[in-house]
């Protein structure tokens, strides 16, 4: 039997900043993610930060350390920010959806991509961080992001690198992931290239 869950509006608190945000994430129940996890991740970075970069989830390794961007995916990103000339420091970093999402397999925890009903729920988050960061631009990084952030199916290919939406500019590109799943064959320095230049244009916004 499906049951009707809330979003997160409830958890959220009216008057925030990012540390109140950061703590009230923990209790947040919007939907059933938060149940198999190890803990809720939510963000990294500075308030007045210049780019805001939104994810998908949080992988195996960001729910065991609570931080976002520190497995794989995230040193490829620090690898691609430095190549585009982009402060790290001035970077805040997110996901679309606050819990990692997996499936088992022996030992080992496979990611999983969120349900619309994820990103739904979670919405409420991404929208306060937006909201009391204001960064002049977000980079949506991967599909699901770019659902989360702009309310509509993505195609990256077809959208990638381009002003999508103004006050805040949004911008989409691949999900650092993506270009790892490259890594020794052919195209990924073409696919991490394409990464850098849409974190420039970025930048330059």
């Amino acid at each position: 039997m499906s049951v009707e869950r809330p979003g997160a509006e409830q958890w959220v608190p009216e008057d925030r900043d990012l540390d109140s945000i950061r703590a009230a994430a923990a209790d947040c129940r919007g939907c059933e993610l938060w149940a198999d996890a190890t803990q809720v991740v939510v963000s990294a970075g500075p308030p007045d930060a210049t780019v805001m970069l939104v994810g998908e989830k949080p992988g195996d390794q960001e729910d065991r350390e609570g931080e976002p961007f520190v497995g794989p995916a995230g040193r490829l990103l620090d690898e691609a920010l430095e190549a585009a000339g982009i402060d790290r420091d001035r970077v805040y970093v997110t996901n679309a959806v606050k819990h990692f999402r997996f499936q088992e397999r022996g030992n080992r925890r496979l990611h999983k991509k969120p349900a619309i009903a994820h990103i739904k729920a979670c919405w409420p988050w991404l929208q306060a961080e937006m909201e009391t960061v204001q960064p002049p631009v977000v980079v949506a990084m991967g599909a699901t992001a770019g659902r989360a952030v702009l309310g509509r199916d993505v195609r990256i290919g077809e959208e990638r690198g381009h002003v999508l939406s103004e006050d805040p500019a949004v911008l989409v590109t691949a999900h650092p992931s993506s270009v790892i799943r490259l890594r020794g064959r052919d195209g990924y320095d073409e696919a991490f290239q394409a990464l850098v230049a849409d974190l420039r244009a970025a930048a330059g916004q």
